[in-house]
């Protein structure tokens, strides 16, 4: 996966990439890039250096610094040579390459009616290094089960994995899986992608394994794109990742009132900033999702660190998991 983002790197920067040893290159979470100031990587959620001859350090002087060249020409392979096709990306701060890569962008910002239009002389680059864990997801099986169907969401912060294991789920829930003694059947799953992170389709097809009964709307806004899913292909579960408008909370509400299971994801530590959220505490309040599964990245995997049912109570993990602790 890593060769899709040397793809979009100058030529001298993925000279100084391709010199991290293939344990350092398997460990990379992200690649900060800003124009003449240090090359940061993230690793293992520890941010260091790297300087011009690709090795690690944790001085930022040592670094080597990204030129106005380089910053150019990797703005130039990111948006296909033509920026002016990208500019609902550029509004949006972000574009996803292949291989499922987001790319955050920061810059200057032109302004329409005191809306961003689009950034400009953009000079930082943000590339977070999507990848996949095939049966990550293996213990929210159980949980998923406890649910009877009902709708969950799964809350963590920015890059503790809530995307990675959204796409585990959809694999297992499409394919069909074993809880227990119990073998529950594939069912028909929607993946409503809008930053074509959860699948990485490349031409509208998957490139991660999203399982066999499953179909994705590609870099469809969430809430438009729900309707559409449910009107067109009759999905018995909707996947959706970070949830947190007005409208996304809406078009849940209609998803779960047609009598669709929802898995859905959202940026917050706890249950009670779920609450502090206008779209997301409508949900909560509705009582919308049966379970909210709170997730920590420790030792570089992902865990249940806490359980709630739908009135926000808490449950051991033993009992949401549905094991001889319920």
């Amino acid at each position: 996966m890593i060769e899709s983002v040397l793809s979009v790197l100058s030529h001298h920067l993925k000279l100084v990439i391709r010199q991290l040893s293939a344990a350092e290159l398997s460990e990379l979470e992200e690649l900060r890039i800003r124009q003449n100031r240090p090359l940061e990587i993230i690793s293992r959620g520890r941010s260091r250096f790297l300087t011009a001859d690709g090795t690690v350090t944790d001085e930022p002087g040592k670094a080597y610094h990204p030129t106005s060249e380089d910053c150019a020409k990797l703005l130039d392979l990111l948006t296909n040579h033509s920026v002016y096709s990208y500019e609902e990306e550029l509004k949006r701060g972000f574009i996803t390459i292949s291989g499922g890569h987001r790319v955050g962008l920061a810059g200057r910002t032109v302004l329409e009616q005191g809306q961003v239009k689009l950034l400009r002389e953009i000079s930082s680059f943000n590339i977070r290094i999507a990848r996949e864990r095939t049966g990550c997801a293996s213990q929210l099986l159980p949980l998923l089960s406890d649910a009877r169907g009902g709708s969950i969401l799964l809350v963590s912060p920015p890059q503790h994995g809530k995307t990675t294991m959204l796409r585990d789920l959809a694999r297992s829930i499409s394919g069909g899986y074993t809880c227990g003694q119990i073998r529950v059947p594939g069912r028909k799953v929607g993946i409503i992608d809008e930053r074509s992170e959860i699948a990485a389709c490349v031409k509208g097809v998957p490139t991660f394994d999203v399982g066999p009964r499953t179909d994705v709307l590609d870099h469809c806004p969430k809430a438009e794109g729900m309707m559409m899913m449910i009107r067109s292909m009759s999905p018995e579960v909707l996947i959706v990742d970070e949830l947190g408008r007005d409208e996304d909370a809406a078009a849940v509400h209609e998803a779960i009132h047609a009598g669709i299971q929802v898995l859905a994801t959202a940026h917050a530590a706890s249950l009670g900033d779920i609450e502090k959220r206008p779209g997301l505490r409508t949900l909560y309040e509705s009582r919308a999702f049966s379970r909210y599964i709170v997730l920590r990245k420790l030792q570089d995997k992902v865990r249940v660190a806490a359980a709630f049912d739908e009135s926000g109570s808490a449950l051991t993990l033993a009992a949401a998991a549905g094991t001889s602790g319920r």
